[in-house]
């Protein structure tokens, strides 16, 4: 039958037949995931001139109400839509489950960054059979920057994505790492759903040879400041956790503890402030992890009182654990130093009711059935590189003189991106490829060191150019859109993989 007579028989069924619909597009990539009918009108994407657009058919309001032009589609009057910003902002309007919403303390959740703006139909096929709650906006400025990508850039892909795949299960917007009340003003406004404030400006490091009596010296300049009785509070005290496990505060790491952390809940007052102002839900997350020692169980327990002390609501916490956290490897450090350390960093987010959120999360396969057994679900793990690492294997298996192009041009760029990320790979640590074979090539995503040199310069790969024109940008992208495919089954079993160490996956 032809696909404008289906079309035509269509009119006023149900939903599950108008999907069908895509089988009969002989000329258009159709989405049939993404064909939803409201009225007597139809909308789904298509790719139009080698470009996604939205498409309406059937005459309707809902020709006014997005941009774009009128023009015929298949034998149809259509509207051809750009999925640009105003027409993202009229989805979430008229679709609201391609908007982001609260994750809750419910479910774990999972944050799945998306540098490219190309993983979240990977990322849904991940998540779909499990019990965690995605975030499938998720940027750091610092990620931005270095991709050129604004906040409202990461929530349309999303949304666009969450369309095409027709997900309607629900997904969180997080604006990660935001270091002042502008940033989150501007997240806020724009609609993001989650807010992770970096605290790291606000925390004091100490060396571990200062005396007691310099403490004391820096305690009594502030206690003037420190009006709310802290001492009778905590010092000298000892509060008992489930597992009978004591915390105890004497002058030594009380004073530290004060100083490290008072301005961080000064500051977390502050944006409170505006959050509450939005007259909605928010989830907030406090990260403290940016600190030379790991976050001792006192110090969570300090900074959690305070905070509720405060009427600051928060839903998760990022302390610094022990051991290492490097990007796009696994954990470095004792597994049973760890699992001591985070036991008891799991009761104290039990008793004060908010998540652990686990920081550089992505493949930490060794910690994930600690972190799963521990938190019993009342945790927030956030992964980002390891998405674009995916990407990059594709090009290896498929593409191996572009991958050997990238790789290259990323060793002469290491050393200027290790100052936007902690690695403690050397150049000299780094595999040589021309001591590799085209077919070894993709085992290189195996390799520690050759994932932390491409984890980490990805904003100088996308965004390279030589006489103004994009060295990789382009053909990487349109690698990726030929090849898209395979990139979402590999980004599907990869997160799968994180899922099930973790126990959350059904």
């Amino acid at each position: 039958m032809p696909w404008r007579d289906f079309a035509e028989e269509l009119v006023g069924t149900s939903k599950e037949a108008i999907k069908k619909l895509a089988e009969y597009a002989e000329d258009y990539r159709i989405y049939p995931r993404s064909i939803n009918k409201k009225g007597k009108s139809f909308f789904f994407l298509a790719k139009v001139e080698q470009k996604k657009k939205l498409i309406i058919l059937n005459e309707s309001k809902y020709f006014a109400a997005f941009s774009g032009e009128i023009e015929e589609f298949a034998g149809f009057k259509a509207k051809i839509a750009p999925l640009n910003n105003e027409n993202a902002e009229k989805l979430r309007k008229f679709f609201p489950y391609t908007a982001p919403k609260t994750l809750g303390n419910k479910n774990p959740s999972i944050g799945l960054g998306d540098r490219l703006g190309l993983a979240t139909p990977g990322h849904i096929d991940a998540v779909k059979e499990s019990e965690v709650m995605p975030v499938f906006a998720q940027q750091s400025v610092r990620e931005l920057n270095l991709t050129n990508r604004s906040f409202k850039d990461v929530i349309d892909d999303v949304s666009w994505a969450v369309f095409q795949e027709g997900y309607e299960d629900g997904f969180a917007a997080d604006a990660d790492h935001l270091k002042n009340k502008t940033e989150v003003e501007k997240a806020l406004k724009i609609g993001y759903t989650m807010i992770t404030l970096d605290c790291t400006d606000y925390i004091k490091n100490f060396s571990q040879d200062i005396t007691f009596q310099e403490l004391k010296t820096e305690y009594e300049e502030i206690a003037d400041y420190l009006k709310e009785g802290l001492e009778s509070q905590y010092l000298n005290k000892t509060f008992v956790l489930g597992s009978n496990h004591e915390l105890e505060y004497n002058k030594i790491n009380f004073y530290k503890i004060v100083l490290t952390y008072y301005q961080v809940i000064e500051f977390a007052k502050e944006i409170y402030h505006l959050i509450k102002k939005e007259e909605k839900e928010i989830d907030f997350e406090i990260s403290i992890d940016e600190t030379f020692l790991p976050t001792s169980p006192e110090a969570h327990f300090f900074v959690a009182n305070e905070l509720k002390r405060n009427g600051i609501k928060i839903n998760s916490l990022a302390p610094k654990f022990v051991g290492s956290f490097e990007k796009g490897i696994d954990y470095i450090g004792s597994l049973d130093k760890f699992e001591k350390h985070f036991k008891i960093h799991a009761e104290i987010a039990e008793r004060f009711g908010h998540k652990l959120s686990i920081h550089s999360g992505s493949d930490k396969f060794s910690l994930y059935p600690i972190i799963g057994h521990y938190t019993k679900g009342r945790v927030h793990v956030k992964t980002a590189g390891t998405s674009w690492l995916e990407a990059l294997r594709v090009v290896a298996k498929n593409n191996p003189s572009l991958f050997r192009e990238i790789y290259y041009y990323a060793l002469n760029k290491y050393k200027e991106a290790k100052e936007y990320y902690h690695v403690n790979t050397e150049l000299a640590d780094i595999p040589d490829l021309a001591k590799l074979s085209d077919k070894e090539l993709p085992d290189l995503l195996e390799n520690n060191e050759a994932r932390q040199l491409l984890h980490i310069t990805y904003g100088f790969i996308i965004e390279a150019k030589k006489d103004n024109n994009y060295l990789f940008r382009d053909k990487l992208y349109q690698f990726w859109e030929k090849n898209d495919r395979e990139y979402r089954k590999a980004l599907e079993e990869h997160i799968i993989k994180h899922l099930k160490k973790l126990g959350f996956y059904n």
